[in-house]
């Protein structure tokens, strides 16, 4: 049986607004994805700067660090999404069993899973796929860094026999176990207080995060990220099996999961393929809408055919220029809109697309205004991006990407006044 939809004013707010309807008031998201989050670090400073109960901070997501944002910080916040998360984080192992962690003299919570050990030499520090501390490493973060990157273990390639079932270790078909904690996790979020933001089903088509496989023992197939790009170029029939495969696999879990909680999720992540780089894109329009669009495609028909979910995007950079063929394709939800790369001004983006194309991030930028701006810096962007992309809905309020360790608190604070001075006034 599916799980029917609850919906309280936040939850129905966020609905209006993915659906192009002037919500009541702009809907904030932080820490509904592990592309719309916050470091840890500031996430224990918020909830030092709002009084509340002190308490470790859970890494929710330890590839960045994030730090999961709970319902009190929320309610400070004025937070309007919740996630349902994969209990099994991106270095594969689940967000379980709890231990502390002393994380640049901020004392965290880690998963049971989450075992490193320090390099003498270096002394940066080094995670292991799946907890297996018998396996070659798959992260590394250095001395004093607020992240990990992934490692490359890639075994030699024999380029005139790839293979691509060998990037394709990461997929597979969802297990009853894991579809019963997806129901249980997902009635636990359909309260209706809180629109609810899926990441549960690894679409990747060519993710860069992913294809390292950070989460695998012995990674087979190609791994360097240099090596995959250019793979795209001289290799697209391969490129194209593994895409196949993805999206075979991805709508298989997608159908088993609608089956158990029907729409009680409002909007469900795709994959978070970066096509924008600051200035220029990582391939042309042309390429794109050959060799990926009709992956997305493929799935958002499946999506709206079957479910009133919404489709969500991330593409970081200069990406306006495949907005048309995401359209196309059927993404109804752009992020993080990174308004600081070339072309992607507020205005001419709200222009152009609105009614067609949800924002679901651009808030402000966290390259230079969030982190290196004043208080009232922060405050004069805040306004007036909500001024452009709130027009007839359409936007999410979030910054563009997670906020990022050493920003300051007085700005993240200056920021979620301002969407609160904005909504007060409107």
């Amino acid at each position: 049986m599916t799980i029917p939809k609850k919906a309280g004013p936040r939850r129905q707010r966020v609905l209006d607004t993915i659906n192009h309807r002037t919500p009541d008031q702009v809907p904030v998201d932080f820490g509904g994805s592990a592309v719309t989050g916050m470091h840890a670090s500031c996430v224990a400073a918020l909830r030092d700067h709002y009084g509340l109960e002190r308490r470790l901070v859970k890494i929710c997501e330890p590839y960045q660090m994030l730090g999961l944002i709970e319902d009190d910080l929320k309610e400070a916040i004025g937070v309007d999404i919740t996630p349902v998360f994969s209990r099994t984080n991106m270095f594969g192992f689940e967000n379980r069993d709890w231990k502390p962690f002393l994380f640049n003299d901020l004392e965290v919570l880690v998963p049971g899973g989450f075992r490193t050990m320090t390099e003498p030499e270096t002394g940066g520090t080094l995670i292991y796929p799946r907890g297996d501390t018998s396996a070659p490493p798959s992260g590394h973060m250095p001395e004093g860094g607020f992240f990990f990157d992934a490692i490359i273990r890639q075994e030699p390639l024999d380029l005139k026999n790839l293979r691509a079932e060998d990037n394709l270790e990461q997929y597979s078909l969802l297990t009853d176990k894991q579809l019963d904690e997806i129901e249980d996790d997902a009635r636990a979020t359909n309260t209706g207080e809180y629109a609810v933001f899926a990441s549960l089903t690894n679409t990747s088509l060519g993710d860069i995060s992913e294809v390292p496989a950070i989460d695998l023992t012995h990674p087979k197939g190609v791994r360097d990220i240099a090596e995959w790009y250019v793979l795209t170029a001289s290799r697209p029939d391969i490129v194209h099996q593994i895409f196949e495969r993805q999206v075979e696999i991805g709508i298989a879990n997608l159908e088993r999961i609608h089956a158990r909680i029907g729409d009680a999720i409002d909007v469900i992540y795709l994959c978070g393929t970066d096509f924008g780089t600051q200035t220029s894109s990582f391939c042309s329009v042309k390429t794109f809408d050959s060799l990926w669009k009709p992956h997305y495609a493929e799935l958002c028909n499946w999506v709206h055919k079957n479910t009133s979910w919404k489709t969500f995007k991330h593409s970081c950079g200069s990406s306006e220029r495949f907005f048309e063929s995401l359209i196309d394709a059927g993404v109804d939800i752009i992020n993080p809109v990174q308004c600081s790369a070339k072309g992607m001004d507020p205005r001419m983006l709200k222009d152009k697309y609105k009614g067609r194309l949800v924002f679901w991030g651009g808030g402000v930028d966290t390259q230079q205004t969030l982190p290196f701006g004043t208080p009232a810096d922060v405050r004069a962007q805040v306004l007036e991006r909500c001024e452009i992309f709130s027009e007839g809905g359409g936007f999410i309020f979030d910054s563009v990407h997670n906020v990022q360790a050493g920003t300051p608190v007085a700005n993240i604070v200056a920021m979620i006044d301002a969407v609160k001075e904005f909504n007060a006034a409107a």
